[in-house]
């Protein structure tokens, strides 16, 4: 967040200097960093993980969730058979005709009993007496007392389950994601040392043209100006045709050159407006051009910590990170085939009531377990797994690998260069020396007619030869020291300036 805030700060910087159309290596730097889409798109995979950090952090916690639904059941649910309904229904009726049958049957067997006229009167009054039609509907009020109206059915839940032991996984996976963050951070801070890298080399490259352009205008007025000379030596009959012809032809290839050189400071101002976002056809200046000379001083070459580079390279920390990930993977895998235990609790409603006598309210109970689950047999399965995530955590270990000794050839090629560099300089800025003295004693020597004008045309050319190597070699002298500094890690925000 803290690199964010840079950024915007750097940007409103920026914003009058490019209103002024002159832009430092900063603001260079500082746009190119606001306005590049990967390095948006890395800072949103930043929040993205680190929400998702947060949501494994929620496993640990209780996870409540409710449902509800409605029924509409063709028939009652039923707790007696057709057969006993009509059984209780007509429950009457058949104690009448067992009364009935009862009576005939002692009659038969017992005829004195119908010399008896008090038993014969007490028979009278019993068969007599209507005692179906109440039976039948006490029979019938038992049969609606089992009604279970369950025609509409309404029911809800709430349940809660709190994990107590996962295996494992739960823990792995938080770290998973913790790495995850850290790991697309590592990867937005290695974006933006690409992206440094690039505007550095259009910034200079720039640069580079804009001197060659400033070289290729002096370098057409000596000539123009020699031809001038010439062609006036020629009126006076101290010089000849040949050699007004030979002026004339370098005078025409410095005009070409010339024309090279602005095409090709137009098309590295395209690269650098791309890069910075902004229109290409923009009208730009770099603060660099209007020096003269490049201050260049070569940094001398000191003893780099190799183990020091692998702590500040991101790619190396990202490495790390990816390693650590394979490894909590193997924990994960591992963690499917070990037992769980989880706390359950709930809380059912329905209506109507399956544990009131289906009353039609809403009423419910609650309950609590813990519920335990074993894997027992997969065929292998978790072996298998768990030997393929080692294998991959093995492989992000090999890339580790190569990749610490890939950076410590880049490092030592790096320092070798800045080393190189310096010497080219050297050599760059002694050769211009003398090119500038034969330039002088040619120049002087044509002047007093001791010297042939093609002589002076080759000390001419030996002169730009030189002063294009100064420029190629002061530029390369600050590529170099930028390159060392990208492959030991330390191309970053706090430290933009590079050429003061």
């Amino acid at each position: 967040m803290k690199k964010f805030f840079c950024f915007i700060w750097l940007t409103c910087l920026t914003l009058p200097m490019v209103a002024q159309e002159v832009l430092s290596l900063d603001s260079c730097r500082a746009l190119a960093i606001a306005n590049n889409k990967e390095l948006l798109i890395s800072q949103e995979k930043i929040n993205a993980a680190h929400y998702q950090k947060k949501a494994a952090f929620t496993n640990y916690l209780p996870n409540i969730s409710a449902s509800g639904g409605y029924m509409r059941n063709q028939k009652e649910f039923s707790l007696l058979s057709d057969a006993q309904k009509g059984a209780l229904g007509s429950v009457g009726t058949q104690v009448s005709g067992a009364l009935q049958n009862g009576i005939q049957g002692m009659l038969t067997q017992h005829p004195e009993l119908m010399q008896n006229p008090q038993f014969m009167a007490i028979l009278q009054s019993l068969g007599s007496a209507d005692i179906a039609t109440p039976l039948n509907g006490l029979g019938q009020s038992l049969v609606d007392a089992f009604r279970t109206d369950t025609r509409n059915m309404y029911a809800g839940a709430l349940t809660l389950t709190q994990p107590l032991y996962m295996g494992g996984k739960i823990r792995a996976y938080n770290k998973i994601t913790k790495y995850a963050e850290e790991l697309a951070r590592q990867q937005h801070n290695t974006g933006m040392q690409e992206v440094i890298l690039s505007t550095d080399q259009a910034y200079w490259q720039v640069v580079s043209f804009a001197s060659k352009k400033k070289l290729a205008e002096g370098y057409l007025e000596l000539l123009q100006k020699l031809e001038s000379d010439v062609d006036k030596m020629i009126a006076e009959g101290v010089a000849t045709k040949a050699d007004g012809l030979s002026v004339k032809v370098k005078v025409n290839e410095a005009e070409m050159t010339l024309t090279k050189v602005n095409d090709g400071l137009s098309l590295a101002k395209m690269l650098l407006c791309q890069l910075c976002g902004l229109d290409l056809s923009s009208s730009i200046t770099l603060a660099d051009e209007k020096k003269d000379d490049l201050r260049t001083v070569p940094v001398a070459e000191k003893n780099i910590d190799i183990n020091n580079v692998y702590a500040t390279r991101p790619e190396v920390r990202s490495l790390e990170l990816a390693t650590q990930i394979y490894k909590q993977k193997v924990n994960v895998t591992r963690a499917e085939f070990l037992p769980s235990v989880a706390l359950m609790g709930n809380y059912m409603a329905t209506n109507p009531s399956v544990f009131n006598s289906f009353e039609k309210k809403f009423k419910g109970m609650w309950n609590v377990g813990v519920m335990v689950s074993v894997p027992i047999w997969h065929w292998g399965e978790g072996i298998y797994k768990v030997k393929a995530a080692k294998s991959e955590t093995r492989i992000a270990q090999y890339q580790l690998d190569n990749a610490k000794e890939k950076i410590e050839l880049q490092v030592n090629q790096s320092a070798f260069k800045v080393n190189e560099a310096a010497k080219t300089l050297i050599m760059a800025e002694k050769n211009l020396e003398k090119a500038d003295e034969n330039l002088r004693y040619a120049t002087l020597g044509f002047e007093e007619g001791v010297i042939p004008a093609s002589n002076v045309l080759e000390a001419h050319t030996a002169w730009l030869s030189a002063q294009s190597e100064k420029i190629d070699a002061q530029i390369d002298v600050k590529l170099t020291e930028i390159y060392l500094k990208k492959a030991t890690g330390n191309l970053r925000l706090d430290d933009l300036r590079l050429d003061d």
